[in-house]
This record gives structure tokens, C-alpha cells and sequence, in this order.
């Protein structure tokens, strides 16, 4: 789910079997003098080749060694140099262990089919033809668009399906609805990345959004997730306008077991440097600043969230190094408005999708995926939410969304 900076471990050399080599040439003169006895006659002995023979047998113990270090003996430190190459294997054998929690994502992904369910069983319905037209292509059109997909973003997956239709040669509309999934997959592709943390100490992650997103709670979950990964976690509660906001965010600390630094009406700018300045102290390797929610079109609002991350900024130098903003997933082409004004003020560096599980279409992310290509960086989407679980949630993957979309 994370991508850590980690210490590379060295690895000690071992080669105890250099001096076993040495007694492997001794016995190879006695061997000689017990095959002497076979000749009957002296002149032939010394002539005749056979003894040479049972020599030849004799050093077949050490057989795999004893003709490399005869002649060289130079060649005793190369199986040295390739003695580091077995640990290597074990590294890359320990590689796929984050593939471990199987079960639980294949529950996630139930779940985000049926949130997704309304969306896909309507553009589903579009390939039950037996034909490849031009009004497949209409209800297909129709559908993208009700599914919150965006006029350019429908344009866009529909000029690429007839240019895969075509190349693949399909005559099956069934043919046509794997080929869709395929263009999603490929405009979804730039928002899948995996959140990083580590390479500055602390990696200071500020998050914004609008009233009722679930930033507070998505607060909570990343903050279990990070903790789980042992990682030290320092909350600061700087959303000090909605009532019990700082509660909520002081139990989240306690059910995770992290400080929290928080104050009560205090200036919202004042509680994030205070925040940054002790996690700094106390060698955490995280804060995470919660703010006020608030809409886009509040411009005063919008100037104080602006003044919080210049004070992170004063606080610690490049900070902060995250600005995630999270999305409700029901509010439709909505989001994308405030995806664009939140980057307008803030520059946000990823996005965390919420409340999937519902009545979501799910298709604006297609449109936040094209805005996001007209960008100079795109805006990752880390993580996206099905429910109130902790669990509920994961990592974003283009593919899985676009079957779940389709399914």
C-alpha cells in the first residue's frame, strides 16, 4: 500500500572450502605406487599408460573442484565473488510477500462492484446486441454520460474504442465491452501510484477537503495503515471551525495510538507548525495535518488553507510534501470542479476517493484522468474508500476499476 525508503543490509562472505582444494593434489602421488604392483614385467611399466588410468579415478571425490584449482590455483577466490549472488535469490524470493492479504482485497473489490452496480449493469446493457453500429455506439455515448463520465472524456474513450475496434478486426459487441475496458484501463493508468513516505523524516502530509467528504475519518484509516507499517504518526487537529472536529480526530489518535496536537480555538496555521515542529522533536516519521472543510467557491477559506501550507512551509523546509485532497465519490462531474480549484490553490500531489460504495457512478474519474493528462504532473489517485471499515480502505488500480466499472 506504501512505498518506503529502506536501508540496504549487507551481506557477509563465507568461504571455508578454499583450503579443502589443498589435500585433493596429496593423494594423487600415493595413488600411484598401489597401481605399480599390476605389471607383471619392469619394461613395460614405465611405458604403458594404464596406471595413469586409476589416477583419473581417484580424485573423482573432489571431481567438481580439482580440475579448476590444479592448474590455477588462482581460481580459489572466484567462487568468492559469486558467494554474494545467493543472497540476492532470497531478496527476490521475499519480494511478492505484500501479495499476502488476498482475501480481504477480494472483499474490497466485492463491495466496489456493488457500489458501482447501477453504473455498470447500464452500460452494460449496450453490448446484449448481436450488431456493431453506429447506435451501439449512441447508447454507449448515452451511458458514459450518465455514468458522470464528462463530454471529453466520452469523446475521448469513444474515438479510442473505434480506433481498438478496428484494429482488433471485432464483430462482437461482446468483443467491444472487453476493448472498453481496455481503454479505461489505459486513460485510468497515470492515476495509479502508491503513496510514499520516507524519503524525508518527517514526511509532513497535509489534507484538505469540502464538508462532509469524510476527510476526518480517511484521516483515521491512513493513519492505522501507516501504524501498521510501523511507521510514528503525529496528528494535528487544525480543523478548528466544525464542532467536535477535534474529538473526532483525538479518538482516531487514541484507537491508533499516535499523539495529537491540538487546540482548542486556536489559530489553524499555529496548530500545524506547533504540529510539524513536534514531530521534528520527537523523531516522527509522519504528521498529518487535518484542515477545515470547506467549498471551493469560499474564496477567504480557500486564502486560509493557502496560509497553512506557507506556515508548514517555515515550519520544515520542502514541507509539505504531500497535499491530498479527498473526493466524495457522489458527487458526480462536481468533483472534478473541486479537484481543479483545490489545485489551483493548493497543488495537489493526489487524491483519495470516497463513499464508492453508494449511489457513486464512478465514471468522473475518467474526467479527472483526462483533466489530469493536460496537467504538467498528474494527480495520483492513492487510495480509494467502500465503507466505514478500516479495511474499506485500498490502493487504487486502474484495472480493477475498470472491470469493476463494467462488471
Amino acid at each position: 500500500m506504501f512505498s518506503f525508503i529502506k536501508k540496504k543490509l549487507g551481506w557477509g562472505q563465507s568461504a571455508p572450502e578454499a583450503p579443502v582444494e589443498q589435500p585433493a593434489a596429496a593423494p594423487a602421488t600415493p595413488a600411484a605406487p598401489e597401481a605399480a604392483p599390476r605389471p607383471p614385467a619392469p619394461a613395460p611399466a614405465p611405458v604403458a599408460a594404464p596406471p595413469t588410468s586409476p589416477i583419473v579415478q581417484a580424485p573423482v571425490v573432489t571431481a567438481p573442484a580439482a580440475p579448476a584449482a590444479v592448474p590455477k590455483p588462482a581460481a580459489v577466490p572466484a567462487p568468492v565473488a559469486q558467494a554474494p549472488a545467493a543472497p540476492t535469490a532470497v531478496s527476490v524470493a521475499q519480494a511478492p510477500a505484500p501479495r499476502a492479504p488476498e482475501p480481504e482485497r477480494r472483499s474490497w473489490l466485492d463491495k466496489l462492484r456493488q457500489g458501482l452496480k447501477k453504473t455498470g449493469s447500464g452500460i452494460a446493457q449496450v453490448f446484449t446486441g448481436t450488431r456493431i453500429d453506429d447506435a451501439l455506439y449512441e447508447e454507449l455515448e448515452s451511458a458514459l454520460l450518465m455514468a458522470d463520465a464528462g463530454v471529453a472524456a466520452t469523446e475521448h474513450l469513444l474515438d479510442d474504442l473505434k480506433r481498438r475496434v478496428k484494429e482488433a478486426k471485432a464483430t462482437e459487441p461482446t468483443q467491444v465491452k472487453a476493448l472498453l475496458i481496455d481503454a479505461i484501463t489505459e486513460l485510468l493508468a497515470p492515476l495509479e501510484k502508491s503513496l510514499e513516505v520516507g524519503h524525508t523524516t518527517p514526511t509532513v502530509i497535509m489534507v484538505a477537503g469540502v464538508n462532509g467528504a469524510g476527510k476526518t475519518t480517511t484521516i483515521g484509516k491512513l493513519t492505522r495503515h501507516l501504524a501498521d507499517a510501523r511507521q510514528r504518526v503525529l496528528l494535528a487537529a487544525a480543523d478548528t471551525f466544525r464542532a467536535a472536529a477535534r474529538e473526532q480526530l483525538g479518538v482516531w489518535a487514541d484507537r491508533n495510538q499516535v499523539d495529537i496536537v491540538s487546540q482548542e480555538g486556536g489559530d489553524p496555521a499555529a496548530v500545524t507548525f506547533d504540529a510539524v515542529q513536534a514531530g521534528k522533536a520527537r523523531g516522527c516519521d509522519v504528521v498529518i495535518a487535518d484542515t477545515a472543510g470547506r467549498l471551493a467557491t469560499q474564496l477567504h477559506l480557500m486564502e486560509e488553507l493557502r496560509k497553512i501550507k506557507r506556515v508548514i512551509g517555515k515550519a520544515m523546509e520542502s514541507a509539505p510534501h504531500e497535499v491530498l485532497l479527498v473526493v466524495d465519490g457522489n458527487t458526480g462531474q462536481n468533483a472534478l470542479a473541486q479537484v481543479k480549484a483545490f489545485d489551483e490553490a493548493l497543488g495537489l500531489t493526489g487524491l483519495i476517493v470516497t463513499k464508492l460504495d453508494g449511489t457513486a457512478k464512478g465514471g468522473v474519474l475518467a474526467a479527472i484522468a483526462l483533466w489530469s493528462r493536460q496537467r504538467q504532473a498528474p494527480v495520483p489517485v492513492y487510495f480509494i474508500g467502500v465503507g466505514e471499515k478500516l479495511e474499506d480502505l485500498q490502493t487504487f488500480s486502474a484495472r480493477e476499476f475498470s472491470h469493476a466499472l463494467l462488471s
